[in-house]
């Protein structure tokens, strides 16, 4: 392909790197395009675009591939080969899944792709597309445990996943499409098929393996009509939790109403609609089965599962919260140098006002200290709500709710101050009490190295607090007693009185 990047060089707001890369899922319901910028532990979208084509379509009572979701799917594939040659694209992928692989003119279609696209295609069988929806999940969580579960519109994988890795998965014929066929359309048969596919299955015991992993369009859709009807104040899907109980009870309601009478159906795409009762009830039986406590949505899948296994190992072991962290900061900081500091200097901080923290809560301030400047140019008397914006709203991944709406928090504090008014009453319903105090404590700490330091590198490593029984007291070496200020003092108090101290700046001569 020609490479584009030599006739548009990359913006400013853009980083370098080994992309674009791109790749072409080719499903049973739909065919998506996604470019990536390019290989990294966190990758970030810069393209995105499917169609429903419905390959899968008929393929449970004839066997084939019909001759109109094959049209629209080779010219949904030529756009997407156009589009791959004026973004720059250096690799395009190619997967294919169950409609490709079970249909008795699946080799034809497949051969006419190749022609299409010019790139050879990866035609995953069952076995392949659990270890790559695990994959995916691996590089979207943080230490995943539990089930992971892709519903296509042809197939179902299942597969465990946790610290020693991705276990065997195992492959049912109950996608969307097909089960919607093979049911004749009827909900009461539909659960038979899947009851009785889904018999033989082999179900960890362990509870730390009670998390449901749920990938695949249909239940992400089932989830934001969830979303919506809770009023939920974060509309990002990936990592959204529902308790395992009230999912089934969720899911046991959508397939006995009609579609279009459930409340904020509108929020569904009108193509997706009518796979919602069919892959409500795989997931309700799903969950049943595995004695789940709770199911996880994933936005990452097979596609950034294959990404995931292109990376180095060195980079797959990676914390992706803190790599997304840094880009951004590279992006959008006065200074990235400076918010590394900002780690260092708050890990020494914690253990002089007797903080502990828990691995994820030191994951949590890092990211923090990377975040803290991101909202630099807008007014200031809006950086604290810009950031807030950006971090609740950000494509992170690696993170779940509470946890992102404690950086959103950390980082509002450090621009607005630790005022709570102009902060969303439900965005801090999603964090613990816990969570909440130390976003404030952490917030208030980020006050004070910002005036010390102007947010610029070099100097902020050269102080440090000192704590007595009572007193909290920042010092200054002799070279920075400049610093000091009645400013400085009254955050440094602040800050203090947060921890059960008097606050003190102490220049040294």
């Amino acid at each position: 392909m020609p490479d584009a990047s030599a006739k548009h060089p990359p913006a400013r707001g853009r980083l370098s790197g080994s992309g674009p890369i791109a790749v072409i899922d080719i499903g049973s319901n739909s065919v998506r395009l996604v470019v990536y910028e390019r290989e990294a532990r966190a990758p970030t979208i810069l393209f995105n675009e499917k169609i429903l084509a419905g390959l899968g379509r008929g393929l449970a009572t004839t066997g084939e591939l019909m001759q109109e979701p094959v049209q629209a799917a080779l010219a949904a594939l030529y756009r997407f080969r156009c589009l791959c040659e004026h973004i720059g694209v250096r690799a395009v992928h190619v997967l294919a899944t169950a409609a490709a692989r079970d249909a008795s003119n699946g080799a034809a279609f497949v051969a006419e792709v190749e022609r299409v696209t010019g790139v050879p295609v990866r035609i995953l069988n069952g076995a392949e597309e659990a270890y790559y929806s695990a994959l995916g999940i691996v590089s979207g969580f943080w230490k995943p445990q539990g089930i992971v579960g892709d519903l296509g519109g042809g197939s179902l994988e299942l597969v465990t996943i946790g610290p020693r890795g991705v276990g065997q998965g195992e492959t049912y014929p109950l996608g969307g499409l097909r089960l919607q066929e093979a049911s004749g359309g009827k909900i009461a048969r539909a659960q038979k098929i899947v009851e009785d596919a889904l018999a033989t299955a082999k179900w960890p015991t362990r509870m730390a393996r009670h998390t449901f992993y749920a990938v695949g369009g249909t239940w992400r859709s089932l989830a934001r009509l969830h979303l919506f009807e809770a009023g939920y104040p974060l509309h990002v899907m990936h990592n959204y939790e529902i308790p395992a109980e009230e999912a089934i009870e969720f899911c046991r309601m959508v397939a006995q109403r009609d579609v279009e009478s459930l409340d904020f159906i509108e929020s569904v795409s009108r193509q997706r609609r009518a796979l919602l009762p069919f892959g409500a009830v795989v997931m309700e039986r799903v969950l049943r089965l595995m004695k789940a406590d709770k199911v996880v949505m994933s936005a990452t899948g097979v596609r950034e599962g294959l990404l995931y296994e292109l990376l180095p190992p060195a980079v797959r072991k990676q914390d992706p919260l803190l790599e997304a962290a840094r880009e951004l900061a590279m992006l959008r900081a006065r200074s990235p140098e400076h918010a590394e500091e900002l780690v260092s200097w708050t890990d020494r901080l914690y253990p002089v006002i007797g903080i502990e923290e828990t691995e994820e809560e030191r994951r949590l301030r890092h990211a923090s200290c990377l975040l803290s400047d991101i909202g630099w140019r807008a007014h200031p008397d809006y950086r604290g709500e810009q950031s807030l914006n950006i971090i609740s709203n950000a494509a992170f991944v690696g993170i779940d709710h509470p946890g992102r709406a404690f950086l959103s928090m950390a980082v509002f504090y450090r621009h607005a101050g630790l005022n709570d008014d102009a902060l969303s009453p439900r965005l801090r319903e999603l964090t613990p009490t816990r969570l909440k105090e130390r976003a404030r404590i952490l917030g208030a700490a980020l006050r004070v190295a910002s005036l010390v330091s102007a947010s610029m590198p070099g100097v902020l490593l050269d102080t440090e607090f000192l704590r007595t029984e009572d007193e909290l007291m920042l010092k200054l070496p002799a070279k920075l007693a400049y610093m000091d200020g009645e400013r400085l003092r009254k955050r440094v108090s602040q800050f203090a009185k947060l921890i059960g101290a008097k606050g003190n700046v102490l220049p040294l001569p």
